[in-house]
């Protein structure tokens, strides 16, 4: 993939400053410091699939538990 093309975009614009608060949760919870100047590229790939598979695993059990009535 070239250079300033993203593949991940939101469905819902109005959600990018909430899904980036949820990033920051989840390193914090993960005990991943997260940068001082919002610059991830120094972080391991290990370390950032971690933040992203943790939201992923959230998102989806929070679904799940708005299907089952929770």
């Amino acid at each position: 993939m070239g250079v300033g093309q993203k593949s991940n975009t939101l469905v819902n614009p109005l959600a990018a400053q909430a899904m980036e608060k949820f990033k920051y949760e989840v390193a914090n919870e993960l005990g991943i410091g997260v940068p001082q100047s919002g610059y991830w590229g120094e972080f391991t790939t290990r370390d950032t699939g971690a933040i992203g598979g943790h939201m992923v695993r959230k998102m989806v059990e929070a679904y799940e538990n708005q299907l089952a009535g929770r």
